[in-house]
This record gives C-alpha cells, structure tokens and sequence, in this order.
C-alpha cells in the first residue's frame, strides 16, 4: 500500500477517536507508552474517555534482513513491519481490558532470488543459473484496513509509571505473493515463455498455499506514563 493511502486511513482512525473523545466530554487523563511485539517497535498515546474506556492510537514498525530457502534458491532481502493503530480499551476486571480497533498494515517482505547449486528450480523445472537474468519475490501482509480484538492487561493513562501488555488477533486477509523472473541473455524465446509461465505458476501455488494464513497473531508489552 502506498504511503499516501496509509496516511488517508490512520488518519481517519484518528478521526473516529476524536469524535470519542469530544462525545465523551472532558478528558480526564492521558498518558504515552512505548512498546515491543509482533506489529514491531512503537508507542502509543492513550487518553481516559470514562472509568471504564479508554482510547489509544499508535505506531509501530521493524526493518530486519531476511533469508528464505526454496528448493536450491536462496532468497534474501529486507522485511518491512509498519503498523498504525487506534483502538478502544475496555476495562471489566481492574486493570484487564477488552480491545477492539483498526489496524493500518502494510507489512511485506522483499526478496531477490539466487541459486544455491547452480540451477534454479521453479514450478519443478530446472533452469542453469545463466538462463534467468534475475528473480525477485515480494510478499504482502495485511489489507489496507485490519480489524483487531484482543484482551489485555494495564492501563496506560493511569498516573505514574504503568506495564501493559496486549494479546489478540489482526484480521489481515489472505498474503499476496508476487513472483518476478527475467531471461537470461542467452536463453531462446520459447524457453523465455516457459520460465515467465513457470514462474506465474509457482506464483499462484504458492498464494494457494498461503490463502488461509488471514489472522496475524499481536503480542506486545511496554512500560507507559500517566499525567
């Protein structure tokens, strides 16, 4: 998703707690919290609507390197975790909490492909190393929008120093894999169509593979301030 559309809906997240609040009245507390987990490194800033609710919206993302084997193909490159968020806290036993909100994913992997024995295999054919130019993946985590629900404990406008932990699950949808391959300089035209439906083929196994993989699993802990 580009940058421009996941600023349209973060921003529009933000907007719907801000309506919380005004609808809510007066606030009564605030407070900012940094947190690590599954979504990334990031932090939030929460505000007290009523005794029992309170609204939070944050970020979090994590940039790592990557490697991935497949068959005789090494792939590295860069993972990408961005998350925006604005969630409600409900707060039913002291300090645990039911949490629901939207997410804004755009969560992916980027990877070029390399043969580890000289020979790539692709949708079960074998190609020589010089017979593909270059082999790229991308895969893609999360819709523009996420639903999320989860339970937690802690409650970071509380005043002082406060740990909170989240535990739940983001409805992503189903990955999407893109897989891209180029010829060789020296490899015929009729070999050339057979790598790209090769590799359109591979493509769609692999999504077949992946299409149930539609809930990211969030845990995440931090340490807040309340004022």
């Amino acid at each position: 998703m580009q940058a421009s559309k996941l600023a349209v809906v973060y921003a529009a997240v933000c907007a719907a707690l801000c309506a919380a609040l005004l609808g809510a009245g007066s606030v009564q507390a605030a407070g900012l919290g940094l947190r690590l987990g599954t979504t990334g490194i990031g932090g939030d800033i929460g505000f007290h609507l009523t005794s029992s609710l309170t609204a939070r919206v944050g970020y979090a993302g994590y940039r790592s390197d990557v490697e991935l084997d497949e068959q005789d193909v090494r792939y590295e490159g860069k993972l990408k975790w961005s998350n925006a968020s604005g969630v409600l806290d409900w707060f039913f036993l002291g300090k645990l909490r039911l949490t629901g909100g939207i997410y804004s994913a755009n969560n992916k992997v980027d990877v070029t492909g390399t043969p580890s024995g000289g020979t790539y295999t692709i949708n079960g054919q074998v190609y020589n190393a010089s017979d593909v130019g270059t082999l790229k993946g991308s895969t893609r985590l999360g819709k523009s929008a996420s639903p999320y629900f989860g339970i937690g404990y802690g409650d970071i406008t509380r005043p002082g120093i406060n740990l909170f932990a989240d535990l739940g699950v983001m409805y992503q949808g189903s990955p999407k894999v893109t897989l891209t391959a180029t010829c060789g300089a020296s490899l015929p035209a009729p070999q050339c169509t057979q790598l790209q439906n090769d590799t359109a083929a591979e493509e769609r196994k692999i999504n077949d593979d992946i299409k149930s993989f539609k809930y990211y699993p969030v845990f995440q802990a931090g340490i807040a301030y309340g004022f």
